[in-house]
């Protein structure tokens, strides 16, 4: 019998607030740990988590945001910005929404890994270790390469196709 993989799919929700010139900023976080760690660019994504058949994406992406972001998710309309490949073979599944929160007043969740590799000692780190607002070209810079389809998918819904904000809502 064939060994098959299981798929792995994760579910996120992408926070975003009018401003500026750019029409937009999103709000996303700095992906905790050693392997991260002094690392800018492609080191950044959107607050999401692994699923399994038992649960819907949404609620997954729910979950994952309180997790990660350690807040509830903000009420208001999500907008589906669809699936995405990522390199490793993950297929991730984004909403946005609406909102305004301090990025400062994250209390990320924690993970334990042994570190260093081999050691035996196990430490805790944080899932995500700073969350920052950014404009979308300069999230497009930080985020990891699968994830930037996101970003263009929200500037399409919040233009409507004519490249200018929609300033009355989606």
């Amino acid at each position: 019998m064939p060994n098959r993989k299981r798929a792995r799919r994760s579910a996120g929700l992408l926070l975003f607030r009018r401003s500026g010139e750019a029409g937009f900023e999103v709000l996303i976080g700095h992906m905790g740990g050693p392997f991260w760690a002094g690392r800018e660019s492609a080191a950044w994504s959107v607050p999401k988590g692994e699923y399994d058949s038992e649960e819907e994406p949404a609620a997954a992406a729910r979950r994952e945001f309180a997790e990660e972001f350690g807040r509830p998710v903000p009420d208001g309309e999500w907008v589906a910005l669809g699936e995405a490949l990522q390199s490793g073979g993950k297929t991730v599944t984004v909403w946005a929404l609406e909102a305004d929160l301090d990025a400062a007043t994250a209390v990320p969740g924690t993970f334990t890994m042994e570190w260093p590799r081999g050691s035996g000692v196990r430490r805790e780190f944080p899932e995500v270790d700073r969350f920052a607002w950014c404009t979308p070209r300069e999230a497009a810079e930080r985020l990891v390469a699968g994830q930037r389809v996101f970003l263009d998918r929200l500037q399409e819904h919040l233009t409507d196709g004519r490249g200018t904000p929609d300033q009355e809502g989606a």
